[in-house]
């Protein structure tokens, strides 16, 4: 386990691999624990970073604020603690509304981002996550997570395939707090990208499940629309978390487009 001091708290990482960096992004309440069989796989091609953002994981959790804009600026503290110059982003779900907004702020620290079931408007987010976004709820959640942990462990199926993966969200939840829960769905659930997204000229991939439930599965139209040249991966059997439901196509598809990356340059 590694982490960094930023000036808004300590940030939690795993490394594994060697070669060219590649960073990657977990969604709302989740943590670097998503991608585990994703290193395990692309580290023997690459230098594979995840980071928990504050208030998820095992990073500070000490902040008033959990914003999109403060996740952008915990990526670009990251990569300047850590020397690394310029690298794909791999963000899931917000993690990748993040990483396009890295792309767009800091674009010299960028060379490509995937983006997997990700929010480009944050409209597009299913009900429970907006009502989310809502102190009154956010704090009715917190004081009964029993009841609401089990409620997840239900829902599970309509989320995510894998029978591990309600072990996965549990564990996550337990390392919460009621402010990063809140406020980060909410700040997601404010962002629009769609006419920032011109400005893009780096390789974009959009990777998106059409039986997605937690995400609109048509975002991949506005991102197509802001970004022409990117290209759209879409699974019709996979859900909102495609690394897991389908784990081999996906990698196959992630390093793939790294690999055109790494011989271009």
């Amino acid at each position: 386990m590694s982490s960094i001091t930023t000036d808004q708290g300590i940030v939690h990482y795993e490394v594994y691999g060697r070669g060219r960096p590649v960073i990657l992004l977990h969604g709302w309440l989740g943590s670097w624990g998503l991608w585990q069989e994703t290193m395990t796989y692309l580290g023997s091609y690459y230098r594979m970073y995840a980071l928990d953002f504050w208030g998820f994981g095992e990073s500070g959790k000490k902040r008033d604020t959990y914003s999109v804009q403060d996740f952008v600026l915990l990526v670009d503290q990251f990569m300047e603690q850590l020397g690394i110059a310029r690298a794909p982003l791999v963000g899931h779900s917000m993690g990748g509304t993040v990483s396009l907004s890295v792309a767009l702020q800091f674009p010299e620290r960028v060379s490509k981002v995937v983006v997997i079931g990700s929010p480009i408007v944050g409209s597009s987010l299913a009900l429970p996550l907006k009502l989310a976004g809502r102190r009154f709820i956010a704090s009715l959640l917190f004081n009964r997570m029993w009841a609401f942990r089990a409620a997840m462990r239900v829902a599970s199926p309509f989320i995510c395939s894998d029978p591990r993966f309600p072990d996965m969200m549990d564990r996550d939840l337990t390392k919460l707090t009621v402010e990063s829960f809140l406020l980060s769905i909410a700040s997601l659930h404010r962002t629009d990208l769609r006419l920032e997204l011109e400005r893009l000229k780096i390789p974009v991939m959009g990777m998106y499940g059409d039986r997605d439930n937690i995400v609109s599965p048509r975002q991949w139209q506005p991102l197509q629309q802001g970004v022409p040249h990117a290209r759209i991966v879409r699974w019709q059997k996979a859900q909102h978390f495609i690394m897991i439901d389908t784990p081999q196509d996906f990698m196959g598809n992630l390093k793939s487009f790294l690999d055109q990356e790494a011989s271009s340059e």
